[in-house]
């Protein structure tokens, strides 16, 4: 299961889900979905923009963490 800690990453940034969406180019619906998980997929583009935005690394925002939810997956 990989987990989404963007919130955390822009907390620790002081940067507000408008601002870092208007810096990538994405819209607040979208980035606010990704945010929260409710995603099955980032390109990686997005991915870049979003460490560019924030300076920090894609292990910073993403997190591996087997569990329960892989064999949903299969």
């Amino acid at each position: 299961m990989i987990i989404v800690r963007l919130d955390r990453v822009m907390v620790d940034r002081k940067m507000p889900l408008n601002t870092l969406a208007e810096k990538i180019g994405l819209s607040n619906v979208n980035l606010s979905l990704l945010k929260n998980g409710k995603v099955k997929g980032i390109r990686f583009n997005t991915l870049s923009a979003i460490c560019e935005a924030l300076d920090c690394s894609p292990g910073d925002i993403l997190e591996y963490a087997p569990g329960e939810d892989q064999a949903d997956d299969e």
